[in-house]
């Protein structure tokens, strides 16, 4: 999850479906530095003058073992249509093929609590998005990046900063370098700060002192796992993007009928394993306070292309097309209700974009109601597009039960 993608598709991080095992083994022999000069206390000392939460290093040597599990991915087609890392997994899986130079990495985590906040109780009428996406947080993050690049180009060394970048699994990196371990969620966990984390890197040639992979793990807690809206994570550190709401939101097409309902309220990602996550909790309960996680989804659908790209401009939306967001916004605003919901959707029905008409067929079969079946049945009369006729029909047949409470 992370880029955004991404853009590292914007999941925190951007390789997803790995385990622990990516990532065992022994570090690299330390060596010394040129003129005795010893960078990596210097780099630490800049890290923590940037604000991040932990900086670590390990060699820019390939990652074997996680070329290999993004490979059985592929095979069992866990990876869906996500793209990024996955669209050359030997690339993403390979430092130096993208800079032959490297000989290190430096890794940098930054927490994104509490700046994102919280998007709070569920509430009519408005749709939530995951706390990654609440502002460009990676923003902090690639100037934290550029001081340490800065750092290392100073002292007469080549850098080149990975951040929200398909050329690097980034969490492979992080793990290597010690910045947190594997969880079961596939997410990285860091101390203190749990899952809330964005990762960046920067190859460089100077050679640097490695860190040793923390000795840590989960133990025999599984919490993200039956958290999952969808059972996406099919066993611990294996997730199926298929099934996953994060990576469905920011796929291209149609959202699959069988996880509309699922997706709830939520317009942009999922937290949902990472709020079940006992760190994760843990950090959130100590950096309280609400953010601007919640979005008015009427207000936000008839906003035009030009507006809401500049509001959301931080999200990825495939192709940077506004219609994803509105794909979004009329599930969410089928599954959440409120005053005025059903003439919003209703006037996506007569939309120039078939992907939007069927989407909003589907949010008024959910809304249900009088209203909502005098508008899809005029509708049907005039539709020519075979798919939109289908949600249509499927929306009327729905028995569209009442809200209730918002998954």
């Amino acid at each position: 999850m992370g880029s955004r993608p991404l853009p590292s598709r914007h999941w925190p991080g951007a390789a997803w479906f790995l385990n622990s095992a990516s990532c065992r083994g022994r570090p690299p022999a330390e060596r010394s530095y040129p003129g005795g000069v010893d960078l990596v206390a210097v780099l630490r000392a800049a890290a923590a003058r940037a604000g991040l939460a932990a900086v670590g290093f390990t060699s820019a040597a390939p990652f074997p073992e996680t070329l290999r599990d993004m490979g059985q991915r592929v095979a069992g087609g866990l990876h869906g249509r996500m793209r990024f890392g996955y669209a050359d997994p030997a690339r993403a899986t390979n430092p130096r093929a993208s800079f032959p130079w490297a000989e290190s990495l430096v890794v940098a985590a930054a927490g994104y609590l509490p700046a994102a906040g919280s998007p709070g109780p569920a509430s009519p009428g408005t749709g939530k998005v995951a706390r990654f996406a609440t502002g460009d947080h990676y923003r902090p993050l690639r100037a934290a990046l550029g001081a340490l690049a800065a750092v290392l180009e100073s002292a007469g060394h080549r850098a080149a900063l990975l951040c929200d970048d398909a050329r690097l699994v980034d969490r492979a990196a992080a793990v290597r370098a010690g910045i947190g371990w594997w969880g079961k969620s596939t997410m990285v966990l860091a101390p203190g700060q749990g899952p809330w984390l964005l990762l960046g890197s920067v190859a460089t040639d100077a050679v640097l002192r490695p860190d040793v992979p923390m000795a840590r793990g989960c133990g025999t807690c599984t919490a993200c796992l039956p958290a999952c809206p969808t059972g996406a994570l099919v066993a611990p550190g294996v997730l199926d993007a298929r099934r996953c709401l994060a990576h469905l939101m920011q796929a291209p097409g149609a959202i699959p009928r069988e996880w509309r309902r699922a997706m709830g309220d939520r317009l942009y990602g999922c937290d949902a394993c990472l709020e079940a996550c006992p760190p994760g909790g843990r950090a959130l309960r100590a950096a309280g306070g609400r953010g601007e996680g919640r979005v008015a989804l009427i207000e936000m659908l008839r906003m035009s292309d030009t507006d809401l790209l500049r509001r959301f401009a931080h999200f990825y939306l495939p192709g940077r097309q506004p219609r994803y967001l509105r794909r979004n916004g009329l599930v969410a605003l089928g599954n959440a209700g409120g005053e005025g919901a059903i003439e919003a959707a209703a006037a996506f029905l007569v939309s120039p974009d078939p992907l939007l008409r069927a989407h909003a067929a589907w949010a008024l079969g959910r809304l249900g109601g009088s209203e909502a079946q005098v508008a899809l049945r005029a509708a049907a009369r005039g539709e020519a597009d075979p798919a939109v006729r289908r949600e249509i029909e499927a929306a009327l047949a729905d028995e569209a039960p009442g809200r209730g409470s918002v998954p």
